[in-house]
C-alpha cells in the first residue's frame, strides 16, 4: 500500500516519518507564520530518511487566527493557537495532493494530548475525517498511528535518534523558536521527559 505523510517538522510528524518511513512526504506552507522552519526541518529530516519530500503552498494567512497566523484569536478560540478548522483543511489539502500522487494512506501526526484541547486532535474527528476521504472518489485513508500515545511515547516507541530529532521545529509563532508559545513549551517538556540522550540538544 503506497503511503504519504503530513509532514509539519515538529516532533510528532518527524516521529511518525522515523517509524512509519513513507513513501512520500507532504509538508504544507498554508501562511503559517513558521513555514520557513517547517520547511527545513521536514527537507533535513526526508533528506536523512531517503523520502520523498513535496511542498504544497497554498496561502491561507487571511483565513488564519492566534499564534499561528499572528493575529487576534478568534472568538470561539479556546486555546491561543486555535486557527479555525485548521487540522481539516490541511488534512484535506494534503490529501488533495497525495491522491494526485497515487497515495492510499495518508498518515497524520496527531497524538493523545492533542485531543484535550481541540476536536480536531481527538480519534472522533479522525475518524470523522477518514470516513470523508475513503467515501470519496479515490478512497484514501487518513490514519492517526500515534492517537493513542504521548509524545514521549511516540518518540521512544518509534525509536527516535537524538540527532534526528534535533531537528524537529515546534513554534508556533516565528522561524525562530519563541520559547514562550504553546509549541515551544510543548517542545521543552518532552525533552525533559526524554531520556539524558536527549537532554541539552535542541
Amino acid at each position: 500500500m503506497r503511503d504519504a505523510l503530513l509532514l509539519s517538522g515538529g516532533m510528532d510528524s518527524l516521529a511518525i516519518a522515523w517509524w512509519k518511513r513513507p513513501e512520500l512526504a507532504i509538508t504544507l506552507n498554508y501562511g503559517q507564520k513558521a513555514a520557513e522552519a517547517e520547511k527545513l526541518a521536514s527537507a533535513q529530516v526526508c533528506q536523512e530518511l531517503g523520502i520523498r519530500h513535496e511542498i504544497v503552498s497554498v496561502d491561507c494567512s487571511s483565513l488564519g487566527s492566534g499564534d499561528m497566523a499572528g493575529a487576534p484569536p478568534d472568538a470561539a478560540a479556546q486555546t491561543s493557537d486555535w486557527w479555525p478548522y485548521r487540522n481539516q483543511l490541511l488534512i484535506t489539502l494534503a490529501s488533495m495532493h497525495a491522491i494526485s500522487r497515487g497515495m492510499q494512506t495518508l498518515y497524520i501526526g496527531t497524538v493523545r494530548s492533542d485531543g484535550e484541547n481541540h476536536l480536531d486532535g481527538t480519534p472522533e474527528f479522525v475518524q470523522k475525517m477518514d470516513e470523508v476521504m475513503a467515501y470519496q472518489e479515490g478512497h484514501l485513508r487518513v490514519v492517526a498511528p500515534a492517537i493513542a500515545l504521548t509524545t514521549v511515547e511516540l518518540i521512544r516507541l518509534a525509536g527516535v535518534p537524538p540527532e534526528l530529532l534535533a531537528w524537529s521545529h515546534s513554534c508556533h509563532k516565528a522561524n525562530i523558536a519563541c520559547g514562550n508559545c504553546r509549541g515551544c513549551n510543548k517542545y521543552i517538556e518532552t525533552y525533559g521527559e526524554l531520556s539524558p540522550a536527549y537532554s541539552g540538544r535542541s
